[in-house]
């Protein structure tokens, strides 16, 4: 297929696909898939060879948030039967984050629900960052806490947080139909903020909510003009309770086909598989690797994953490798770029931006998939101390296709008494 010649040469230039070179990927044929995989694989492959980073999430704060993402399960109106607790204790956090880095972990994605966070929780998060650290050698930390203030970026960056997550979640265009309580351009100036502090940047999407291919395309386009290091890609976990419950509208082969459009349109970025693979891929999760250089160990944030111990011997059985903490997740280029943005602004002073809105949102449930965050924003689309009118819920049974059977409520771990799956 000439198509898939064309993005192969492409990717590994780092040349940019044309839009409609990304949206014919998307409308491949299933009987073409796995020629699509075999192409995007070459691309992953040049750039990061057969390695797969472990991620592990610690859901700080569960439940109760004030914005309205139609998707979460922990939104203001949120019927869904989550774990609901106030913050952790640094402590108790860098406990938790323990189970993941013995399971093999390389970065602790550390997430809060919420508008965004106040000092006094900053200071917290700072807390457990520096005591993370100080117990695992080596191990990065990612922050998602929302919407940033003035100077909270460079506190999160000298407490030793070596990123920060804040998806974009959809397109520009349809983004209004999920949320109303803050705008896509907050989210966008959250993640530049970050940038500007000497963080590495991680945003992504959620697929499965009612989006066009174009959506898709925009939105990872985007993504690619945003630069960020990491792309988690999400697929939307339909939650009982919340306004998407009935939204099953991915195969395992669209979802490959998702994935390789984002590698060939962010050949040389860690793509990280995150929410919704077990539910959405289920028996092709191993091909995915194929096209995603990093994945979530265990379980989501008010969702369980697959177990621990699958999916090492799952990145075991496809002939990959579990990258470990003296090996550098980012090509030379990037990683030489990320270093002197840290040294040109870093931890001193960076300038920050000063949009006002949005929280990251508790979504397909990676650490690319929530942070939803507190307080007032101007411009924010809604009153946030309202309860907004939510999404229309189609009515009658689940969708063709649905796999509710495999959407599980997250019972252990933190805020439980039971162990965590890692």
């Amino acid at each position: 297929m000439e198509l898939l010649k064309t993005l192969v040469d492409k990717g590994l230039r780092r040349e940019l696909p044309t839009r409609e070179e990304a949206l014919a990927v998307l409308a491949t044929a299933d009987d073409d898939v796995l020629d699509v995989v075999a192409a995007a694989g070459k691309v992953r492959r040049a750039w990061f060879g057969r390695r797969v980073k472990l991620n592990y999430l610690v859901n700080l704060k569960s439940g109760l948030c004030p914005e309205d993402c139609s998707y979460c399960s922990q939104r203001l109106g949120s019927r869904a039967d989550i774990l609901k607790y106030t913050w952790l204790k640094p402590e108790e956090a860098a406990a938790a984050a323990v189970a993941g880095v013995s399971g093999g972990a390389k970065r602790v994605c550390l997430v809060a629900s919420g508008r965004g966070p106040t000092d006094r929780d900053v200071e917290r998060v700072s807390r457990t960052i520096e005591a993370i650290k100080e117990e695992n050698e080596g191990v990065e930390v990612c922050a998602c806490l929302g919407l940033l203030s003035d100077g909270q970026a460079a506190r999160l960056r000298e407490a030793g947080a070596d990123a920060y997550n804040h998806n974009l979640n959809t397109s520009e265009a349809t983004y209004g139909d999920i949320t109303t309580t803050h705008t896509y351009a907050d989210r966008v100036t959250t993640v530049q903020q970050a940038q500007a502090a000497g963080m590495s940047a991680c945003s992504g999407l959620i697929a499965g909510m009612g989006e066009t291919d174009e959506d898709l395309v925009d939105v990872v386009f985007s993504l690619r003009e945003l630069d960020p290091d990491s792309v988690p890609v999400n697929f939307l976990i339909p939650i009982e309770g919340t306004p998407l419950a009935e939204e099953w509208q991915l195969t395992p082969q669209r979802c490959l086909r998702i994935l390789a459009m984002v590698r060939f349109v962010c050949p040389d970025v860690e793509v990280r598989l995150a929410g919704g693979r077990e539910i959405h891929l289920r028996s092709l999760q191993p091909l995915a690797l194929h096209l995603a250089n990093s994945i979530f160990l265990g379980d989501y944030l008010t969702t369980e994953g697959q177990a621990g111990k699958d999916d090492l011997a799952m990145i075991a059985d496809a002939g990959f490798e579990v990258e470990g903490t003296d090996t550098t997740t980012l090509p030379t280029h990037r990683a030489d770029a990320l270093a002197a943005a840290r040294a040109g602004c870093g931890s001193h002073g960076g300038a920050e931006g000063e949009a006002e809105g949005a929280g990251c949102g508790s979504a397909g449930e990676g650490c690319a998939p929530c942070g939803e965050a507190a307080g007032t924003a101007e411009g924010a689309g809604a009153d946030a101390g309202a309860e907004p009118a939510p999404a229309a819920v189609p009515a009658g049974a689940p969708a063709a296709g649905a796999r509710t059977d495999l959407v599980a409520v997250r019972r252990r771990g933190v805020g439980t008494d039971l162990p965590p799956n890692a």
